[in-house]
């Protein structure tokens, strides 16, 4: 499995071209061990799946062989102790070698369940085109795994995104005169100060301490002699499972109001939180596979990001789709890897947790 995983550390899956081809060497390879794999594409994008079992119920193994850009040397993995070094060791080469392992060491014969193999290749770049493509053509199930980096922890919950675009009209007047104007840049000042006292900023969860909100984009004025009559601000929102989107916007139009500045907004991009709880039967088998297997209390948690979870949720209404896979760090850095034995211990689990009776 680590020979594996070092093989696909090799190929350069940063573009379009490198992560099929990362994907065809998935295949082959399960091809070679005995398994049945069927390959799609949508718009030049390749995905594969594999199933094992039979049953009422479904288990998806998602993971993605692209990966985000990386140095020449970062595709020549190294190994140091218990830590192999590469772009995409952690995320999430370590993950998918893990779930292929799983999947053929699986006792098809001792199946309660139906288990689906997922590949993908462009998650680092939204995943609309394979995941949500597969979703969309009807592969997906009653729980989700997808084998992001995370401790060996559980991500069972993320926030929601909200992207909000705001454009604050002010009054043009000479730069030596501007009282005569009405500045954008300090109307949009004055909003941005009042989010932070907004009710929806002050609320709390079991996962999480607040939401996120990043201010990432700002652009205004081109003259210094000018008073600036045009500001437009974009806000990346991450709210918490709970909070209603619609509300942070009318929160948001209130605040314009209140503090007195003429602003136009537009929502120009919604995901909607993961909502899974500890109580959720899925979740229940997998805590317990964690202990049998790492002999240690599993952890729950809560992601701030999103990942292909999103869309397989979106048909189980935010239920059911989580992140959990191996321990590792600095993905996306320049010093990314992945903890050796942890890849074995995930392994272990995911066939410990497909394998284990519930009530669903």
């Amino acid at each position: 499995m680590i020979d594996l995983l070092k093989d696909l550390i090799k190929i350069q899956s940063d573009t379009k071209e490198g992560a099929n081809e990362a994907l065809m060497f998935c295949s082959a390879w399960l091809k070679a061990k005995g398994e049945d794999v069927t390959i799609h594409d949508n718009k030049g994008y390749l995905m594969l799946t594999a199933t094992k079992g039979t049953g009422t119920e479904k288990i998806i193994w998602n993971g993605h062989v692209d990966v985000v850009p990386g140095h020449p040397e970062q595709f020549s993995p190294m190994v140091e102790g218990d830590k192999l070094y590469g772009r995409g060791s952690a995320d999430m080469k370590a993950g998918v070698a893990a779930m292929m392992q799983a999947f053929i060491e699986l006792d098809e014969a001792s199946l309660r369940r139906e288990v689906q193999l997922h590949i993908v290749t462009d998650e680092e770049i939204g995943g609309r085109n394979t995941s949500k493509w597969l979703v969309d053509e009807g592969y997906y199930g009653d729980f989700v795994i997808c084998g992001e980096p995370t401790q060996l922890k559980i991500g069972l919950q993320s926030k929601g995104i909200l992207r909000m675009d705001l454009t604050f009209k002010g009054k043009p007047a000479h730069g030596s005169r501007p009282w005569e104007g009405i500045n954008a840049i300090e109307s949009a000042m004055k909003f941005h100060a009042g989010m932070a006292d907004l009710p929806f900023r002050q609320e709390s969860t079991k996962y999480y301490e607040q939401p996120s909100v990043n201010l990432p984009i700002i652009n205004a004025g081109d003259r210094y002699n000018v008073v600036p009559e045009i500001c437009t601000m974009s806000y990346d929102i991450r709210f918490m499972p709970g909070q209603d989107k619609d509300e942070i916007v009318r929160q948001m139009v209130e605040l314009a109001e209140t503090v007195g500045v003429d602003m136009e907004y537009k929502a120009s991009g919604s995901t909607p939180a993961l909502t899974t709880t500890d109580e959720h039967p899925y979740i229940k088998t997998l805590m317990t596979a964690v202990e049998q297997t790492t002999n240690e209390n599993p952890i729950l948690f809560g992601q701030h990001g999103a990942a292909d979870t999103r869309y397989y949720a979106e048909k189980t209404g935010g239920e059911g789709a989580i992140e959990f896979g191996p321990s590792g760090d600095d993905w996306h850095g320049n010093a990314e890897y992945v903890v050796i034995s942890s890849v074995h211990a995930y392994k272990n689990i995911l066939i410990t947790h497909a394998a284990a009776p519930t009530n669903v």
